[in-house]
């Protein structure tokens, strides 16, 4: 779904909108070679839910490694704006830049996202010892019963800097999210079928706070991290072919100087697709309320694809919901009055202190939007 994309852009991109070029600030940005380079901070910000961004923005040298190594378009999303909301929790956005990942390269995350190696694949692998820095468990031999997972399938780094003097800033801190598989998938050795089994969340959480440790103690060792801090964060992917993300379910920092994580942070969101059983038996209220929706809309609008919903959870409260409604129309006049009524039917039924986001949709693409954020009246636009 793209609005899962577009919430994910607005997380990560906060200078865009900028309204007057005389409004900008100049400033010099300097790495720990005492190499500096003059960069622009857009005075507009979006709300105080944004970091800004520097321009010209300077993307990372690891772009496009998450398409492959993630099982989803919804894990991609939600990984990569969700290490954004866990950096706010420790990193206010109002002293604060966001910049992209500058430590990690490319072939850096490659070679730690690959299996160990065990002395004999290092010869036939030309490889030397100190090469041997797969993060994910040495791959059982051909014949045992049992595939050892691939537990980390992928990582990215943000980079958070700060002002130092009024025209000067300098990376601050760097923050890491490492994605971690749910189902571990595998060749059958006897007939060549894929198959795949569960991982628990146990031991997720047992490899992801191992695989943590080793990160933070390589991250240590690059001079440009010294004395900065460092947050890390582990995301548990859903399976291939779900219709819902995975979550971040932990984090914790290491101070400056320090090279051992305390205490880890729990997090606690949840993603969830209506109408589904796992929903009802999650929170049967609010499949209710959707089912009542869902149902008005049915017999205002019998022709019909379906309704459906994508909600996400913060402490057990329903944060957002993003519902699709996929309709064959006739004409504008039809649209029009249908999005009046939807826009009112779903401030009359959803919770005050939940965004709603709902787009209505047609064979020719998006013919209307309503927005309804936790105060105010309903944002409605009608696409010509």
């Amino acid at each position: 779904m793209k609005k899962w994309l577009a919430a994910s852009a607005a997380a990560l991109l906060l200078s865009g909108c900028a309204p007057a070029f005389e409004k900008q600030e100049q400033v010099v940005e300097e790495d720990e070679n005492q190499q500096s380079e003059t960069a622009i901070i857009p005075n507009y910000q979006i709300s105080d839910e944004y970091y800004k961004t520097l321009l010209p923005y300077e993307s990372t040298d690891t772009r496009g490694m998450v398409v492959n190594n993630l099982q989803s378009r919804y894990d991609i999303d939600i990984f990569e704006s969700g290490l954004v909301r866990m950096a706010k929790n420790v990193f206010p956005t109002d002293q604060y830049l966001f910049k992209e990942g500058q430590v990690l390269d490319k072939e850096t995350i490659q070679s730690w996202l690959n299996r160990k190696f065990t002395s004999e694949q290092l010869e036939e692998k030309g490889l030397t010892e100190e090469q041997n820095v797969g993060l994910n468990p040495v791959e059982n031999t051909p014949g045992e019963e049992k595939d050892t997972p691939i537990y980390l399938a992928h990582m990215i780094e943000h980079n958070y800097l700060e002002k130092v003097e009024d025209s000067k800033i300098q990376l601050a801190s760097v923050v890491v999210g490492l994605a971690l598989n749910s189902v571990s998938y595998y060749q059958d050795q006897n007939t060549g079928e894929t198959r795949q089994t569960d991982i628990s969340h146990e031991e997720v959480r047992q490899q992801g706070t191992r695989i943590a440790r080793e990160v933070i103690s390589r991250l240590r060792d690059k001079p440009e991290l010294d004395g900065i801090p460092i947050t890390i964060a582990l995301y548990e992917q859903s399976s291939k072919g779900s219709v819902t993300p995975g979550n971040y379910f932990a984090y914790a920092t290491v101070n400056a100087g320090n090279d051992t994580i305390g205490e880890w942070k729990n997090v606690n969101e949840e993603h969830y697709f209506f109408p589904s059983e796992q929903a009802e038996r999650a929170y049967p209220e609010d499949m209710k309320v959707f089912n009542e929706f869902r149902e008005k809309v049915e017999n205002y609008f019998p022709n019909y694809v379906g309704v459906v919903g994508y909600a996400f959870y913060q402490k057990d409260q329903m944060e957002s919901l993003e519902i699709d409604i996929p309709i064959q129309f006739n004409g504008k006049a039809e649209t029009i009055g249908f999005t009046q009524f939807t826009a009112e039917l779903a401030a009359e039924l959803f919770p005050k202190g939940t965004s709603v986001e709902i787009e209505i949709t047609s064979a020719d693409g998006v013919e209307s939007l309503i927005v309804l954020k936790q105060q105010g009246e309903p944002f409605v636009h009608i696409y010509e």
